[in-house]
């Protein structure tokens, strides 16, 4: 019998999977780069980040200023987005701070109340990510989507009807993404602010905002994103991100999804443009919201082969549990320990 060492039998099988092709051809990190070009490419043509308005003055206005337990200043503000367009958010900034601070941008779900959850004036508490993450030492920046809160459309919460009759050839991620890139600039306008340590983190929606707005800009330097969304190709609802009602995530896709043809880019060429920045992904197997979850499991193993080879293992994590589209304890801790290491050190 051969020794432990030398004993094919002891021979780790390697995995194949659907996911294969993001790294089919390359053998380097150069092979890499000339990859993630195209796959820039791909992904803005994705967004149809072509047709977007020109990104307006900031004119950053302060509606409210409160001190939460002598800890840290929640601020009401507003901005500019597009010419004749506003965003709200909150903005946490901590009160006892030393030196240029690290910031989240901090992305909420599908709820109608938007930033209010996520600042902790109502809806689920466990999703309230902005107080606990100011408490930590963390500049935080919680914008509210476009269809939500103080911006829900005459047709309802997330409706993008309206979003599309002004901007029919753009895209309801194209949009979401610009503004959340817009709230990076809030930040960097900030004094406090360390614009070399800025992250973003979210949940459902607000999940794959955060690597939707990692990918788009690379300013962010750290993303977590808790139980986003499923892939294109393994997808049973061919509809979820082009429905012809409610939330439209990419209407032009429509007909190439319903005719099952392939797409320029999938979820996975998408996150593989964060790296090699850090990237945690929190996923549920049992995930009604979105199906095939467990070859998301396969698609983060081939993720990691990415960051081996761009000699950044310890940049990527994952983590999958069995609690459903949720944002259970042991997530958040998961969450905030990841951001804190990948920040503040």
């Amino acid at each position: 019998m051969s020794d432990f060492h030398g004993s094919a039998l002891y021979e780790t099988p390697r995995i194949f999977s659907s996911w294969d092709d993001l790294l089919e051809g390359i053998s380097c990190a150069q092979d890499w780069e000339l990859r993630r070009v195209d796959l820039r490419r791909r992904f803005l043509e994705l967004l149809r980040d072509a047709v977007k308005p020109p990104k307006p003055p900031l004119d950053l206005h302060i509606e409210e200023t409160v001190v939460v337990d002598d800890s840290y200043e929640r601020l009401s503000i507003t901005y500019a987005v597009e010419a004749d367009e506003r965003a709200h958010a909150y903005l946490g900034i901590p009160l006892k701070l030393t030196g240029p601070t690290p910031a989240v941008v901090a992305l909420h779900g599908t709820t109608p109340q938007g930033t209010e959850q996520t600042g902790g004036l109502s809806g689920d508490p466990n999703k309230a990510y902005l107080d606990p993450l100011c408490r930590k030492g963390f500049i935080v920046i919680a914008p509210e989507h476009f269809g939500s809160g103080r911006r829900i459309p005459p047709e309802g919460p997330y409706d993008t009807g309206h979003f599309y009759r002004k901007h029919p050839g753009w895209t309801a991620v194209g949009k979401s993404t610009f503004e959340h890139s817009i709230a990076i600039d809030v930040l960097q306008s900030l004094p406090q602010v360390d614009s070399s340590r800025i992250g973003c983190m979210g949940h459902s929606l607000g999940g794959h905002g955060a690597y939707f707005l990692a990918a788009y800009d690379e300013r962010v330097t750290a993303v977590a994103s808790n139980c986003a969304g499923a892939s294109f190709r393994h997808n049973p609802d061919v509809e979820l991100y082009a429905r012809d009602h409610w939330y439209v995530y990419f209407k032009h896709l429509r007909p190439v999804l319903l005719a099952r043809q392939p797409l320029p880019i999938d979820l996975h060429e998408i996150i593989a443009l964060i790296a090699p920045r850090a990237f945690l992904d929190i996923s549920a197997l049992n995930d009604v919201h979105f199906a095939s979850q467990s070859q998301r499991v396969l698609m983060m193993l081939k993720l990691a082969e990415l960051y081996a080879l761009l000699d950044q293992p310890g940049q990527f994590s994952f983590f999958v549990h069995g609690q459903g589209h949720s944002m259970p304890l042991e997530s958040r801790h998961l969450l905030d320990a990841f951001l804190s290491a990948r920040l503040k050190s």
